[in-house]
C-alpha cells in the first residue's frame, strides 16, 4: 500500500487503514471476496477511498436494507457482483409486550453494547414507530437468540426476519447545507445545535460527544466527510460533504441533523 494514503486521514484512524488494506490485499491475491465487519459511515468511506487506489478490486457495501447507515463491505474481483446472501448478514426482530412496554434505541444499543461484543457485528437498530429491528453478522444470530432474554426491564425474544422484511425505518434526520467557521469539534457542535462553543467545549471534555460511536475528549478535533457525531441530550450530526470555502474563506458544509 502506498505509505502516502496515511497522510489523508487521522492518525488514530491508522489501524482501521492496516485492517482495510490487508482485506483488499488478500482479495487482490487470493481471487475471492473478502468481507468485512459492519463499518460505520467513516470507515466505509475510508474503505471505498483504498480502493480506488487500484483497479483489480471493487467494494461493494450492504446494511440489510437500503440506505442503512453501518454496512458490511465486500471487497471483490472486478468480475464479481456480490449478492445480498453473501454480506452474511441476518436481521433480528425484538418481540416484546409492545401494549405495555416501550423499546428506545439507548435501550438497544446499550443491551447489545454491554454484552462484551465487538461494535463490527452489529448493523442498524431501525423501527417503524411499532416493530423493533437490528442487523447483525449471521454466525452471531442464534447466539444473541439464546442470550438475549431482556432489553432493560422489558422482556424479549429475538426472532430471525428475512431482509426482506425489514421495516421501513422512521426518519427524522433534517437536511441542512450552511457555512462555518472552522472544522473543529466544538465549532460544529456549537453551530448545529445553537449553543455557545464554551458549552460545546464543556460538553466535549465532559465526555458527553461521541465521533464514529468513539468518545472524543478533543475540542480541536478536525472533523472530515462522512463523520458522524453524537452529542448526549442533543442529537446527532451526519456530515456528508465539504462543499468548498465561501469568498469570506468559511467552509459550506453538508449535514444531515437528527434532534433529540
Amino acid at each position: 500500500m502506498n505509505a502516502e494514503i496515511y497522510q489523508h486521514f487521522r492518525k488514530e484512524e491508522a489501524s482501521t487503514i492496516d485492517a482495510l488494506a490487508e482485506q483488499l490485499a488478500t482479495a487482490d491475491s487470493e481471487y475471492r471476496p473478502v468481507l468485512t465487519d459492519f463499518l460505520d459511515p467513516r470507515q466505509t468511506y475510508i474503505a471505498h477511498v483504498l480502493i480506488g487506489s487500484q483497479d483489480a478490486v471493487i467494494g461493494h457495501s450492504f446494511g440489510g436494507y437500503p440506505h442503512a447507515e453501518r454496512r458490511r463491505v465486500v471487497f471483490a474481483p472486478s468480475y464479481l457482483e456480490p449478492q445480498p446472501e453473501d454480506y452474511a448478514i441476518a436481521l433480528l426482530t425484538i418481540k416484546y409486550p409492545q401494549k405495555f412496554a416501550e423499546l428506545h434505541h439507548s435501550d438497544i444499543l446499550g443491551t447489545l453494547a454491554n454484552l462484551g461484543l465487538e461494535r463490527g457485528v452489529f448493523g442498524d437498530i431501525i423501527t417503524d414507530g411499532s416493530t423493533w429491528q437490528f442487523a447483525t453478522t449471521q454466525p452471531m444470530s442464534d447466539w444473541l437468540k439464546t442470550n438475549v432474554t431482556k432489553i432493560g426491564r422489558i422482556s424479549v425474544r429475538l426472532e430471525d426476519t428475512p431482509l426482506t422484511y425489514a421495516v421501513h425505518p422512521l426518519s427524522e434526520w433534517e437536511p441542512l447545507i450552511t457555512t462555518v467557521a472552522s472544522m473543529r469539534l466544538d465549532a460544529i457542535v456549537s453551530h448545529v445545535f445553537s449553543m455557545s462553543r464554551t458549552r460545546a467545549k464543556a460538553l466535549i471534555e465532559a465526555g458527553k460527544v461521541r465521533v464514529n460511536f468513539a468518545t472524543e475528549s478533543r475540542p480541536d478535533m478536525e472533523l472530515a466527510a462522512h463523520d458522524m457525531v453524537s452529542v448526549r441530550g442533543f442529537g446527532r450530526i451526519r456530515l456528508h460533504h465539504l462543499l468548498g470555502t465561501t469568498k469570506k474563506e468559511r467552509q459550506r458544509v453538508n449535514f444531515d441533523v437528527l434532534h433529540k
